[in-house]
């Protein structure tokens, strides 16, 4: 669609509206391509000519594509009397569709396309207009699915609810409805909207004194709070920075809901005598506050040092310049409370710029083995019991011993590899508890994490990861290496099926595979002719006829039942491998004891993500992570790019040893012909004890979903209820707090945005 173009003729659909032209009015210009514009900053801006929006009901229709993830557009109606704003994320390869109530006397209407500079393309944009009748019903069905409030609940009881609140609050329940379901739009961006996020969100959930004072329970909370100041040169200057950055934490010390039973700084002799009376006077307002001179000389020997004085059961390393949040230690106490095993608290934690303001928010998952590997995401918001914490010896530090992340990666590590470790000694406080001076000096993890997986007496090999600061861990091929059965369901469609059996019988590096291709009643001439000829070619083929209706389930439990291999491969027929290592990964990760079912970063064909992993939760049952993002962008905490565990993994590509797949009964037929059958097979398998994995270093196209075509008939919709309404009933618990998200970011949306 160019400046005055939309992409379809709707002159045949009174109802159906689109602009005639869409006039730049700031921030933006046209492209050199056809149809593309640039955003030149974050407040691009269009008015909306011709065909306005009829006055009631409308469901507003966008496809846009644009170079920036996680962007959102906003429309603007204007009347003489009033303006309405519309706010909606915007979704690559993907129509955006979205209610919204048109006043009478509608004279302007304005729109942003994004709210970042990049580029992008308008491919769709309408306005249907809507029966009140149908629109309410959109509008309870999406508050059954998306809003927290009302999620799992029956329509007419969702309508109850609005009415009653109506009721009390002397209102009409659509205006209640359509503000309820305007929040579920609401991106809150991690990068965009942080600052508000902390205004609207993260202050109306903090504790207020009086519920401080009513916990009583965590008041026996015994933590020290440990400083330790590295070396610097004695000249005004860095003593002047020296003062500032400890006024800093120590503010934020004396600032605490629940205070510390102790606050110890170690000091060099030389900066004490300098800072004697200022301390003095700092001891005056943070009564807990004990000094103790040191001769150490790094950070880490000071670190041991500082452990000698600790007296409490908890234990906090701050560094100097960085804070507590006000209420990280009444956290901390009531998580420690509430998990009465856990013996080390991860919090969430963000970093301060120059100025002290608040940016970059990391929201961790609970314990997550291969993340940890990957990378050192539990940071530095880290709360040890005393006995617990581990002791650094100074010369296994390797050249490190002034490095604090180097050394809090390190204690972390050293955690995991104790006889008695167990997830349950480690808790998380879903808060932000501590405000970081992010470091400017890159570090490589790689030979602290091989020297890590040395000391498991594993054979696995560490080398750099996709990021600065990950690392990629490759793990031992089993000798002799494993069978592999890839079973690729599939009918009629052939064009969709050569190329997913042709790439991955050219385009796979590891070739001890039988591929086996379940034919669902093809009549296809065309498609028996090439089943034939695949299976006479290449030895490695082996075509099945399942003469039964459509059931992904029992007919992937069929294909498992016949084949060969130790490792079974649940492939779509739609799919193509970018590259020859793909199952060389997989498997070597699927081999480990400890991992249960494996999934692959898979691309739709314009290179955008479509899938980084299942989230559980998201749009009301499960999600994919990351979906729509550009290829190339690292996604939240990098997580794009790097191995970790997560609930679930599609079956558009998934991996898992046949003892697994049979211990958990393979797929449920019964309740999920369908959908949702990977993700109740990889729950089930994490319920038995196993490890999902994701990894991005096994990639492929996927053609999502073109072989069995939508859910958009009222005998597939009620399928799909059914399906929907199994899950919920079976795993509605788990489903709601999966340990590899965070509850404070989105459910609604798949971009890792705040809740």
């Amino acid at each position: 669609m160019n400046a005055t173009q939309t992409s379809r003729d709707t002159s045949w659909y009174p109802h159906h509206r689109s602009p005639r032209q869409f006039i730049p009015l700031q921030q933006i210009k046209a492209a050199a391509s056809p149809g593309e514009w640039h955003s030149l900053g974050a407040d691009p801006l269009f008015a909306l000519e011709g065909q306005l929006p009829l006055p009631g009901w409308n469901m507003l229709e966008l496809d846009e594509e644009s170079s920036v993830s996680g962007v959102v557009a906003t429309l603007t109606l204007e009347s003489s009397r009033r303006q309405v704003t519309f706010d909606f994320p915007v979704r690559q390869g993907k129509v955006t569709k979205r209610l919204v109530f048109v006043p009478f006397g509608v004279k302007r209407v304005t729109f942003a396309p994004m709210n970042a500079a990049g580029t992008f393309t308008l491919r769709h944009f309408q306005f249907v207009w809507l029966t009140p009748m149908f629109a309410h019903n959109r509008l309870l069905q999406r508050l059954a699915n998306m809003h927290q409030h009302y999620r799992d609940l029956p329509l007419a009881e969702v309508k109850q609810s609005l009415q009653q609140q109506a009721s009390k609050q002397s209102r009409k329940w659509q205006s209640i409805a359509l503000e309820d379901y305007d929040s579920t739009f609401i991106s809150m961006s991690t990068r965009r909207h942080y600052q508000q996020w902390i205004r609207q969100i993260e202050q109306r959930r903090a504790p207020s004194d009086h519920d401080v004072a009513i916990r009583t329970n965590v008041h026996a909370f015994e933590s020290s709070v440990l400083l330790v100041c590295p070396h610097c040169s004695a000249t005004n200057e860095c003593l002047d920075d020296f003062k500032h950055k400890l006024a800093i934490s120590l503010a934020s010390l004396a600032e605490q809901a629940l205070a510390p039973r102790r606050v110890l700084l170690l000091i060099t002799p030389g900066r004490h005598k300098e800072l004697s009376d200022w301390l003095k006077q700092w001891q005056r307002e943070l009564s807990v506050l004990v000094v103790r001179e040191t001769e150490a000389l790094s950070v880490a020997a000071q670190r041991l040092e500082a452990l000698s004085y600790c007296e409490n059961t908890w234990v906090w390393f701050l560094r100097l310049g960085d804070r507590l949040a006000e209420n990280a230690l009444f956290y901390a106490a009531c998580i420690a409370h509430d998990n009465p095993q856990a013996q080390m608290l991860i919090a969430d934690e963000d970093s301060l710029d120059e100025h002290g303001i608040r940016h970059s928010p990391v929201f961790k998952p609970e314990y997550n083995p291969d993340l940890l590997l990957s990378m050192p995401y539990m940071g530095r918001a880290v709360c040890y019991q005393h006995a617990f914490v581990p002791r650094l010896a100074v010369e296994s530090c390797a050249g490190q011993v002034n490095n604090a992340n180097w050394l809090d990666y390190a204690q972390t590590l050293s955690v995991t590899r104790r006889r008695d470790f167990m997830a349950t000694k480690l808790a998380h406080i879903p808060h932000i508890a501590y405000h970081g001076v992010p470091e400017q000096v890159s570090t490589s993890f790689v030979s602290l994490v091989q020297q890590h997986l040395n000391q498991l007496d594993t054979s696995a090999q560490v080398r750099d990861g996709l990021l600065s600061g990950t690392q990629r861990v490759r793990w031992p091929m089993p000798s002799p290496e494993p069978l592999v059965s890839l079973l690729v369901p599939t009918r009629n469609g052939v064009d969709i099926l050569r190329p997913c059996v042709d790439a991955i019988l050219d385009r796979t590096d590891y070739s001890h595979f039988e591929l086996i291709i379940l034919d669902n009643q093809s009549t296809c001439t065309e498609t028996l002719a090439y089943l034939h000829d695949v299976e006479g070619r290449d030895s490695r083929v082996k075509v099945l006829h399942w003469d039964h209706p459509f059931n992904y389930s029992s007919i992937n439990n069929f294909g498992a039942a016949q084949a060969r291999g130790s490792i079974i491969g649940l492939i779509n027929n739609d799919v193509e491998p970018i590259e020859g290592t793909w199952l060389t990964e997989m498997v070597e990760q699927v081999s480990r004891p400890e991992i249960g079912c494996v999934g692959a970063k898979l691309y739709y064909p314009n290179d955008t993500v479509q899938h980084g992993g299942v989230i559980l939760g998201l749009g009301g049952l499960a999600g994919h992570a990351h979906r729509f993002f550009q290829r190339d962008e690292d996604g939240y905490m990098g997580r794009l790019k790097v191995t970790q565990n997560l609930s679930a993994v599609t079956a558009a590509c998934l991996l898992l040893r046949k003892s697994v797949f049979d211990e958990v009964n393979g797929l449920n037929e019964a309740d999920l012909a369908v959908a949702y059958n990977d993700v109740d097979l990889c729950i089930k398998v994490r319920e038995a004890g196993y490890r999902n994995l994701w990894t991005p270093y096994a990639a492929l196209y996927h053609h999502e979903s073109i072989s069995r075509g939508a859910d958009d008939t009222p005998e597939k919709r009620a399928r799909w209820l059914s399906e929907y309404a199994y899950m919920r009933k079976a795993w509605g618990e788990l489903l709601d707090s999966d340990p590899a998200y965070n509850p404070n970011l989105t459910l609604v949306h798949e971009d890792f945005s705040l809740r």
